[in-house]
């Protein structure tokens, strides 16, 4: 029996809810690992790690902290990605990058595995990781795609607060409690920490995820809709987003309407479709209350889907409910995918 080759990986970010779910992913996955390097910001190196039994020093992250390195997994912000990515390359490593420093570089591709794997052999060091809110639509819609075509995409996003870090979560949390135990509070986070104002998230929705641009849409909603056409390698595709904070912890959730090409297609076709579906799990038993929901999806790297239905006004049109891990599927689960994968096609020399 041929000895299974083993690499040298580096987490960058690894301190970071992503970064921890990414070292989480790896021992869960016994991903074949001869040296692990951690690294972070000069603000979170000295700190101690535990992988798989054993304590790690994490490092700040340093161009020649890549010497020698065959993988690198990025969860440290576009800023970080932008100045270190490139060197990483420089010294050999693939780079697979979490953040939305190179998802619409045309030189890079922007990859998830059950839907462009490929796509993995045209990268020049660099592979993007799309948005977390982007893969789980593309890897129920994909199947849809392969077999009955695809005209048309509109989806409402109700995303959890983990997708804006751990200190949106704690504000979550402690709002929860200051409303509940009537107390003040001042909201200090969400939308978007940068932004001008700040708004509750306890016991309500809000209508923004990132920064508005100049056409209405926010950053997260374009990146929904161009990630789509480019993974999808769909440029003419319909495609429009509104996406929404919920005060949820864990787990996105999507409502999709969608067109496909072919005429005479039925619910059942596509559920028969989506129940064999790679990284699906099919959850539509209405009858039984049967659906996905995000509590039920934490700790899970599949995509859920259920409330399939044909439009009762457009006969090509459905509908149709889809929850993921935004942590695990949408970040830390899809990167270490992405380097399986490279592995599995003989891309890491």
């Amino acid at each position: 029996m041929t000895e299974r080759k083993a690499f040298h990986v580096a987490v960058v970010g690894a301190t970071g809810a992503v970064g921890q779910q990414m070292l989480k992913t790896l021992e869960e996955r016994n991903f074949p690992i001869s040296t692990l390097t951690l690294l972070s910001s000069p603000r979170s190196a000295g700190k101690a790690v535990i992988f798989k039994g054993q304590e790690y020093i994490v490092q700040e992250a340093k161009p020649e902290s890549f010497e020698n390195v065959d993988i690198a997994l990025f969860s440290a912000g576009g800023g970080v990605s932008k100045e270190l990515a490139p060197e990483a390359v420089k010294r050999g490593a693939i780079v697979v990058d979490n953040t939305s420093a190179f998802r619409m570089d045309e030189n890079t591709p922007l990859v998830v595995p059950e839907v462009n794997e490929t796509d993995l052999h045209h990268h020049n060091g660099i592979i993007a990781n799309p948005n977390c809110s982007t893969i789980q639509m593309v890897v129920a819609l994909q199947p849809i795609f392969e077999t009955f075509g695809l005209k048309k995409v509109i989806v409402s996003t109700y995303q959890a607060v983990s997708g804006s870090g751990a200190q949106a979560v704690e504000e979550l949390y402690e709002q929860t409690k200051a409303i509940i135990e009537n107390e003040d509070f001042e909201p200090k986070i969400l939308p978007v920490k940068s932004d001008k104002k700040h708004y509750q998230i306890a016991f309500n929705a809000i209508p923004q995820i990132d920064k508005f641009m100049d056409n209405g849409y926010t950053f997260e909603e374009m990146k929904m809709i161009n990630e789509t056409k480019k993974i999808m390698h769909l440029p003419e595709l319909k495609v429009a987003a509104t996406c929404v904070r919920l005060p949820v912890a864990t787990g996105h959730s999507e409502s999709l309407y969608f067109e496909v090409e072919k005429a005479g297609v039925t619910p059942e076709d596509i559920k028969a479709l989506l129940q064999d579906a790679p990284g699906v799990v099919l959850q539509d038993d209405p009858q039984n209350q049967i659906y996905p929901m995000p509590a039920d999806c934490v700790g899970k790297n599949d995509v859920f889907v259920g409330r399939i239905r044909r439009d009762l006004d457009e006969e090509n049109g459905f509908h149709m409910w889809v929850v993921s891990d935004n942590l695990l599927k949408g970040a830390a689960w899809n990167s270490v995918q992405i380097a399986e994968s490279l592995i599995k096609i003989g891309l890491v020399k």
